[in-house]
């Protein structure tokens, strides 16, 4: 994961993987419902302590200072929900001409959660002290054992057969606990394997070689994709290989091997062919789980751990036309990172989401009614509920979100929660939105979801089509939830009536059609705040040209219009 960030700890630009390693490290409220708290304009001191980075940052100073010619600086740290991160901070140097030499504005910092690497570890640790700590105590009982046999050759035979038993019962011993030492160990090799792109044909060449060194058995290939990449770790596929031709060198004494790969969709199929006598499905069943071994070199895996750990399949076939049989590996083929990603998001999301680099010399500060709208960040929202009277026990159902910032949306940094009304839901409402009783039994609470939303809104400024309606429900649950949001709101719909004071309706469908925005998944709380959210970017300069340029001016020529005065 790579997060790219400002002297204040605020992230600039972060990559897909450090999304979707931060959704799984998010902490507190966020954790119940899925949030996640990095983003553009938020503080990586949200995930990561200002003291390391900090001192890491004063680390990186020193060795610029020193003229090092590596100035970085690499700390172990544990994330607020526990796990356990590698970081190592790399310094972004300006480049301006009037800014001091190794001027630092900004980190780039790569980001590893080594939690379950390490806990693997500390497994096969505690399993290799077992296996000491449970030989000795047989070691020394056989030791004796045979001391006193070898000192007491005359002894008489009852006493000599209670030794020679002691000897065997400690050696079932010992052999039950290396088997399930090694059966545990293997689990933990399996889990510990990188798979990497490598072409197929290069697997296919270091079996042979091998195969030739060790096997004294010649091979050739017949079909072979040359331009295949597979997705594969090539030490334990290669030996997999090898312990199959052994195999049918021990057995059926073949005389050739032959290998061919083809692509079959996103699968390659890797067969290993041979000409001779057939095999029993037995037998393949026999050595797929048996561990695997090449002459003398043994492997505590088997070769469907092997199979297993690639994702793939094996299986034996005969080919009767043929005269020939051969063991086919279903292998995943490499794809391009830039393909997998297009694969699973559409052609918007495969953007990174960043901030202009000058930015870096932004400082952190609160909200400033005198700011220009266009330089602020915002959390645009809408709630679905049970019904329209939030004083009358009407609940929130739904809460989605979306962020702007650097007057950009950014779909990816969204907020989307169906919330449990503890009550049922009114049929009329339904059939607006589309949210059913069974849709929302079970989900969190608004107990829950009210303080992760409240994470994801921190310093920014809400907006909201008919805010009041919104925030009245907000403002019922204070008391609740202890939730109180006091930033300031902007209302979609008070600023149409400040741009177009003369037009009759002021509806979110009405004011787009003004704007040429072309609405989709209206009536679903993410869908209406993506909505608003492009009305809003649409308003912004607008509100310009009127000479309302600050949120302060937004705020007041909002509160001048007939529809302030609407209560809920």
């Amino acid at each position: 994961a790579v997060v790219v960030c400002n002297l204040d700890g605020r992230i600039l630009l972060y990559n897909s993987r450090a999304r979707l390693q931060f959704r799984t490290l998010a902490q507190g409220s966020t954790t119940g419902t899925g949030g996640a708290l990095i983003g553009l304009g938020r503080s990586i001191f949200s995930i990561l302590e200002r003291n390391q980075i900090d001192h890491a940052l004063e680390v990186v100073h020193q060795r610029l200072q020193k003229g090092a010619g590596a100035a970085i600086a690499n700390f172990i740290t544990t994330a607020r929900g526990g796990q356990l991160l590698r970081v190592q901070m790399v310094p972004v140097l300006s480049i301006a001409d009037d800014s001091p030499e190794n001027d630092i504005s900004g980190y780039v910092l790569t980001v590893e959660n080594i939690t379950r690497s390490l806990e693997q570890e500390s497994r096969r640790d505690q399993v290799l002290q077992s296996l000491t700590d449970g030989s000795r105590g047989s070691l020394a009982n056989i030791r004796v054992a045979v001391g006193n046999l070898m000192d007491y050759p005359d002894m008489e035979a009852a006493v000599r057969e209670r030794f020679v038993g002691i000897v065997s019962d400690e050696v079932v011993r010992m052999s039950q606990r290396l088997d399930q030492t090694m059966n545990e160990f293997a689990d933990s090799l399996k889990t510990r394997w990188p798979l990497e792109d490598v072409l197929g044909i290069d697997i296919i060449a270091a079996a042979q070689r091998r195969i030739e060194e060790q096997l004294g058995l010649p091979s050739k290939t017949e079909e072979i994709d040359e331009a295949l990449w597979l997705r594969a770790e090539s030490f334990s596929l290669v030996f997999s290989i090898c312990c199959l031709a052994f195999r049918l060198l021990e057995h059926y004494q073949i005389k050739e091997l032959r290998f061919r790969l083809q692509p079959f969709g996103k699968l390659a199929y890797l067969d290993v062919i041979w000409s001779g006598q057939a095999m029993s499905s037995e037998t393949f069943y026999t050595w797929e789980t048996e561990p695997m071994q090449v002459g003398t070199e043994n492997s505590p895996l088997s070769l469907r751990d092997v199979i297993n750990r690639h994702g793939g399949e094996v299986w034996y076939q005969r080919d009767k036309a043929a005269h020939c049989a051969f063991f086919r590996l279903v292998l995943p083929v490499a794809i391009p990172e830039t393909q997998a990603e297009s694969e699973a998001i559409d052609a918007s999301q495969m953007r990174p989401e960043y901030y202009d680099f000058d930015l870096f010399h932004f400082r952190d500060q609160s909200i400033d009614l005198d700011r220009p709208l266009a330089d602020l960040s915002y959390t645009v929202f809408d709630t679905e509920t049970t019904g329209l009277e939030p004083a009358a026990g009407d609940e929130i159902i739904q809460i989605g979100a979306v962020r702007i910032v650097n007057n950009r949306m950014l779909r990816q940094e969204n907020f989307n929660e169906l919330v449990d009304p503890e009550r049922l839901l009114r049929p009329e409402g339904i059939r607006i939105h589309g949210i059913t009783d069974d849709m929302v039994r079970g989900q969190p609470s608004i107990d829950a979801v009210l303080p992760a939303f409240h994470e994801f809104c921190s310093d920014t400024v809400l907006v909201a089509h008919n805010a009041a309606f919104d925030m009245r429900f907000l403002q019922l649950k204070e008391e609740r939830t202890g939730i109180i949001f006091s930033q300031p709101v902007l209302d979609t719909l008070l600023l149409s009536a400040v741009l177009h004071a003369n037009q009759d309706s002021h509806q979110l469908e009405k004011i787009a059609e003004r704007l040429g925005i072309s609405i989709e998944g209206r009536h679903n709380a993410l869908g209406d705040a993506v909505a608003t959210s492009e009305v809003f970017l649409k308003m912004l300069p607008l509100l310009e040209q009127m000479g309302i340029s600050t949120l302060r001016q937004a705020l007041e020529a909002s509160q001048k219009t007939y529809f302030a005065r609407v209560k809920y």
